[in-house]
Formats: structure tokens, C-alpha cells, sequence
């Protein structure tokens, strides 16, 4: 078991440093609008979290990802006095960046074209030092800065009010000392605005297939291992939706992902392919789970009264839509040969098409509802986790040790497994990781005052 409560590395999650240690800002300001979406509409009132279900799907991922070059940036124009004054006007911009490496060891530079014109940041540490990866720089502690350049507006992290934070993820440079490959996060505020955002150029995840992203029910992602590769693709966090956020699945190539919210609507980002959504009917019932086909042609999702929504190649084959349930669906995992399983919040299994039953939790009395569930990767068994960290095994999943009986800070909302399933990932409403067997702890936003967190993928 590993405790969660630690500060992450990546800039996502440093945002509660900034402000807190800011009279600036009054609220958070979450990450950056998708390049790729659909169905967004009025925004919902923020909720709190409750149990709901994720999955991978269930192919190993092989194939090569392709190099990224793409960004996003968020700001806001408003003077310093405006920071304090409710609404807060946010702008929210991704798409390609250009090449902006440097020879110099210590300034990084990128272009981004978004559909409000071009985009320019700087970041950059005192001459003659070196950028160290997954540090954390400072403004005030490392006299690192941010410029930022955009329509309209501007900040530099010098002056009244300056502040900036920044997080080189990966920086690869030829035998002459130019730049071929960077990854930066970075925030910047000043007197005259406050941006936030994220930029990539040509980068490949070094360890690819390893770590887990966490996402929440407004739409952002933190990404934890893998280089961030899929933070610099954009996600909802500042764009109006109408439902909250409730499930991830990533493709299988690893470069790219879905979310789906609580109305159908389905959000693509990547090389995840947008074949359709809910978003636009009227449903009996709120989605609750969603899971990608082998070959990431098509996804499944499902409403917590069981009933089935196929996309692209995902097949239906069958469903608890106008069934009597002893209890709602929370969530949904994929099999293999194109099959599915279902699980209630008592621990109820359904189990559909290429789908093998192994045994469930329904019948059985439970100290907490089940919130998730998670496939083996050889497809012959499966786990679920309750709101209480509690693990029930079956088929060829092994268990690897729980949170039952151990006091949390939230309740958990989600799971998932490693590779070869020799371990998973528990993840609570406030974004705190558990890692059993294998499964190694890469950081977590536990500890840094989120409750919307709303599952886990891998």
C-alpha cells in the first residue's frame, strides 16, 4: 500500500501552492479547453463526487504513439484589480504548436495556433543552469519566469504581482545542442493577466504504457507517469457542460482518450475517433460507465438502469435496459472478443456477449457500495472496489490488498489494473492513489483540496 497524500509533479496539481500562497486569485483555475468535442452546453452547478465506473479497454497496447505537438493555454485578461470581481472571464485555446526549442540549456519556447490567433511562451531558469526534469520551478525559490504572449493580452512573471510556476516533463536535444523534443506545464500570473497551460513538440512517451491519468467531473485530467503525454492533448476542465463528467476509456495506441458525461455526451481527443453520443437524447436514466472496443473503433456506454449505447464496431449484445435492478449501474468493463460485464452498486454482475460470469458481490451484504470495476487483462476475471477502498476478486484476479477497514479522506470512485494485472490503482474523490501489488505509485493530487475527482484510467 502506498498513502496518497503527496504533492504531484506536474503543474496541474501545483496550482493549489500558487493559491494559497497568492491574494491574487479567489477561485482555482482548472486546465484547458479539448481541441475535439461535442455536446457541450449549459453548465451544471459543481457536484459532489459519488461512485462511478471506468475501464481501459481491454487490448495491450502496442502500437507506436506517434510524436505530439500540441499545447493549450488558458487565461484570463482581466487587470489585477478584475481578479477579485465574479464572473471570471476565461479563455481556453489548444492546438499544434510549432517548433520553439532553443540551443540555450536554459529557455524553452513554443507556438501554438488556437481559434483566437497565435500564442508564444517563454519559460526559463537563470543563465547558466540547466533545466532538471519533473522539477518543479518557482518563481520566487528557483528566479525562474514565464512570458506568455496571446490575443489580447499578455503576463510575465516579473513585477507587482508576479508569480510563476513551471514543470519540464521531457527535453531531448541533438549532438549540437538544439532542442528536438520538450514537454513544459507551466502557470503564470501577473498584474495584467494569469495564464495557465501546457505545450509539446514532437515527444513520444519515454515510458510508454506505465502510469495513470485522473480525471474529474468537470472534464481535466492529470496525468501521472507516461510523461503526461495525454495532458498536453486538452480536456474540458473551463468549458460549459451539460452533466458532469463520469467516465475515461484511452485508446489503445495510448494516444488518445474519450470522457463521457452523465447525459451521453461524448468528448474525443487524440487519435480517439468521435463515432457518436447520447448527448442530444432524452435518456431514462444518467450514463454511469463507459469502455472502448480492442481496436478502439468503437465504445460502449451504459446507464445506471443497465440500458446499452453502442458506437463504431462496438457490438450490442444485450442489456439491463427495462429490467428490474435491485440496485442502479455504476459502471461497465469491456471483454474480450467483444462482450461486456455491468456492475451494480451491490456488487451485481451482468455479463453480455463474449463475457464470462465469474462470480459477484449481489445477494451479499456490503459495509459500502460498490463504485467501480476493473478487467483483468487476460479478460478470465475481474475486480470491484466499494466506496470504502474494500477489493472483491474473481476469476483470475489476484488480490493484492484493499482500503477496507482503513479511514480515507473521501470515498473511493474508481480502480484500475496494471499491464499484466498484477496490481492496481484505487483512486479517491479527492484525487488520492492507492497502489497495490506491482503497481507503483506515481503521485496523486490527495492532499491538495479537490472533491470532484471522478475515476482513474490507464
Amino acid at each position: 500500500m502506498t498513502c496518497s497524500l503527496r504533492y504531484g509533479r506536474r503543474m496541474r496539481r501545483n496550482l493549489g501552492v500558487l493559491l494559497a500562497a497568492s491574494s491574487i486569485l479567489g477561485v482555482v483555475l482548472f486546465g484547458p479547453l479539448g481541441a475535439a468535442s461535442a455536446d457541450a452546453g449549459t453548465l451544471l452547478p459543481v457536484l459532489r463526487a459519488s461512485h462511478v465506473g471506468v475501464v481501459a479497454p481491454p487490448a495491450t497496447r502496442n502500437s507506436p504513439i506517434a510524436p505530439l505537438s500540441h499545447g493549450w493555454i488558458g487565461t484570463i485578461t482581466n487587470s489585477y484589480n478584475s481578479f477579485v470581481q465574479y464572473p471570471l472571464i476565461f479563455n481556453f485555446d489548444s492546438g499544434p504548436t510549432g517548433a520553439g526549442g532553443t540551443t540555450g540549456a536554459n529557455v524553452l519556447k513554443a507556438s501554438m495556433t488556437g481559434a483566437r490567433g497565435a500564442f508564444t511562451v517563454q519559460v526559463s531558469i537563470p543563465v547558466g543552469q540547466t533545466f532538471q526534469m519533473n522539477r518543479l520551478y518557482n518563481s520566487g525559490a528557483d528566479s525562474a519566469s514565464v512570458i506568455a504572449g496571446f490575443p489580447g493580452g499578455g503576463c510575465a512573471s516579473s513585477g507587482y504581482g508576479g508569480n510563476a510556476f513551471f514543470t519540464v516533463n521531457q527535453l531531448t536535444r541533438s549532438g549540437g545542442g538544439a532542442t528536438t523534443a520538450y514537454a513544459v506545464q507551466f502557470l503564470c500570473s501577473s498584474s495584467t493577466g494569469l495564464v495557465e497551460g501546457a505545450f509539446a513538440n514532437n515527444v513520444v512517451p519515454v515510458t510508454p504504457n506505465q502510469g495513470y491519468y485522473t480525471f474529474g467531473m468537470d472534464g481535466s485530467i492529470s496525468g501521472f507517469g507516461n510523461d503526461s503525454y495525454l495532458s498536453y492533448l486538452g480536456n474540458l476542465a473551463g468549458t460549459p457542460l451539460k452533466a458532469p463528467i463520469v467516465a475515461m476509456a484511452i485508446t489503445p495506441s495510448g494516444a488518445g482518450y474519450w470522457l463521457v458525461g452523465a447525459d451521453g455526451g461524448v468528448f474525443s481527443y487524440g487519435d480517439a475517433r468521435f463515432f457518436g453520443s447520447m448527448g442530444a437524447a432524452t435518456l431514462n436514466q444518467p450514463i454511469t460507465g463507459m469502455a472502448a472496443t480492442a481496436d478502439g473503433l468503437g465504445y460502449w456506454i451504459v446507464a445506471a438502469d443497465g440500458g446499452i449505447f453502442a458506437f463504431g464496431d462496438a457490438g450490442f449484445k444485450g442489456s439491463m435496459g427495462g429490467k428490474p435492478l435491485n440496485r442502479p449501474i455504476v459502471g461497465m468493463t469491456a471483454a474480450l472478443g467483444g462482450g461486456y460485464r455491468l456492475v451494480a452498486t451491490d456488487g451485481g454482475i451482468f455479463a453480455f456477449g463474449s463475457a464470462a460470469f465469474y462470480g459477484s458481490m449481489g445477494g451479499k451484504k456490503l459495509n459500502q457500495p460498490i463504485g467501480g470495476m476493473t478487467a483483468t487483462p487476460s479478460g478470465l476475471g475481474y475486480w470491484m472496489v466499494a466506496s470504502d477502498g474494500g477489493i472483491f476478486a474473481f476469476g483470475d484476479a489476484a488480490f493484492f490488498g484493499s482500503m477496507g477497514a482503513i479511514p480515507l479522506n473521501a470515498n473511493i470512485v474508481g480502480m484500475n489494473s496494471t499491464s499484466d494485472g498484477n496490481g492496481y490503482w484505487l483512486v479517491g474523490a479527492d484525487g488520492g492513489v492507492f497502489a497495490f501489488g506491482n503497481a507503483p505509485f506515481y503521485g496523486s493530487t490527495g492532499g491538495l483540496g479537490y472533491s470532484n475527482v471522478a475515476g482513474i484510467a490507464t
